[in-house]
């Protein structure tokens, strides 16, 4: 699955991204820790989800960007072979 972050420039629109594309709760809030909990354990994810056109979120929120690639680490670690990456 390609999610394409195109014009995402602030936390709250790539978690409602998330939210739309990915099938997450109703009471799914824009927070890393309910995006973790989320790919983790509520919704089954593809095998890869590859997130392209993510330079703008990355210029426009760089700390929320280093908290995604963190995120990206864990749960290569976490949910191996299932991966999210950067294209």
């Amino acid at each position: 699955m390609t999610l394409d972050l195109t014009g995402i420039t602030s936390k709250a629109a790539i978690h409602q991204l998330f939210k739309e594309k990915l099938g997450f709760e109703d009471w799914y809030g824009p927070s890393w820790d309910a995006f973790w909990d989320s790919v983790v354990a509520i919704v089954e994810m593809p095998e890869q989800l590859t997130l392209i056109n993510w330079q703008e979120f990355a210029e426009s929120c760089p700390r929320d960007m280093q908290i995604l690639r963190q995120v990206m680490e864990d749960y290569a670690v976490e949910m191996a072979p299932k991966r999210i990456v950067l294209a």
